[in-house]
């Protein structure tokens, strides 16, 4: 049975290049729309490497309504996946503006659009960051909203709202994944994380620190209340997180659901210096660190209860840290 057509927007980016090679594999059609401002046109030829098929691709950004209203028309679209935001925690600091103005009237945007032409299912990219520092460790998607450490992770929070108040209507079905930390690249290196200029991610920073491009890693703090004073994160393998988003298209097609949400991580935290070490053990390369002051909006320590994600989109992380680092440099040593 021929599979539908899903409008991926942000579909050059890191996860979302990932994710609409996912969907081929899985025999959906995937219809690109990325206006490249943190993306590279090169990945649309990183993606046909990989799965001998070259994506429709619009040029396009999401804040136009009404030529996005044709592109869904045109291709008959039966479901979105919402990649496209800003989503640097250090740069949505210094500026607030831009990423209220491009994530929070983006999504506005783009519900617009599907409500113009009658697509009623949207899977939503979130963030763990809505969690804020939560008081209880692992986080359940129960746990309470707090108030955002960062203007990034507030434009989150109220993308969240937006959908559950337009799901309540009737009109719309989400499902919202509150991603940790992806990270890694395809098994393949045709694919990976494209950074533009100074990298906001950690395992990017460590690759490009190892193969030379940058002098040293900062890791910034190590006084939090961690096993060796750095911050702890939920690192999750890109290819497993993409993977999600298509169970979460099986998920909302046979659920009634209005709105869920799920994390997905691995359940399992991991601190800075412990990345630092594994990338240094798997790929015997020593990197050249030193420790810094704490970032501002950076939060202590957060790692996912992944529980519901495994029952209710029958989805499980399945690849691990030594994947992560591995398939990074792999892919950051075809970059050089």
């Amino acid at each position: 049975m021929k599979k539908s057509n899903i409008l991926v927007t942000g579909g050059l980016g890191f996860i979302g290049s990932h994710t609409v090679v996912e969907l081929i594999e899985d025999g959906y059609i995937p219809v690109i729309v990325d206006n490249l401002n943190n993306s590279e046109l090169s990945v649309l030829t990183g993606i046909e490497k990989i799965t001998k098929i070259k994506p429709i691709f619009y040029n396009l950004n999401i804040l136009n309504t009404n030529i996005l209203e044709e592109i869904i028309i045109q291709h008959q679209i039966d479901c979105v996946i919402h990649f496209a935001a800003h989503k640097a925690v250090g740069e949505s600091v210094e500026n607030p503006l831009e990423y209220y103005y491009n994530n929070v009237s983006g999504l506005i945007s783009l519900l617009k659009a599907m409500e113009k032409c009658n697509v009623k299912k949207i899977i939503f990219s979130s963030s763990c960051t809505v969690y804020g520092q939560a008081s209880q460790l692992p986080v359940t998607e129960n746990n309470p909203i707090l108030k955002a450490e960062s203007p990034y992770g507030n434009t989150k929070k109220i993308c969240e709202e937006i959908l559950t108040d337009v799901a309540k209507t009737g009109k719309l079905k989400v499902v919202s994944l509150r991603y940790f930390n992806p990270a890694g690249a395809h098994k393949s290196a045709f694919i990976g994380e494209l950074p533009k200029g100074i990298p906001n991610n950690l395992i990017p920073f460590i690759t490009q620190t190892a193969a030379g491009i940058r002098h040293s890693l900062t890791i910034f703090g190590d006084d939090y209340n961690t096993l060796d004073g750095t911050c702890i994160r939920d690192y999750i393998h890109v290819t497993d997180l993409a993977k999600a988003h298509v169970k979460s298209i099986n998920f909302i097609n046979s659920n009634e659901s209005e709105i869920e949400v799920f994390n997905i991580g691995t359940g399992k935290g991991s601190t800075v210096l412990e990345i630092v070490k594994a990338f240094e053990k798997e790929n015997s390369i020593k990197l050249n660190y030193k420790i810094g002051n704490r970032r501002s909006g950076d939060i202590e320590k957060i790692w996912a209860d992944c529980k519901k994600a495994n029952t209710l989109l029958n989805w499980k992380a399945q690849l691990t840290i030594e994947n992560i680092v591995k398939d990074a440099w792999k892919w950051q040593n075809q970059l050089i």
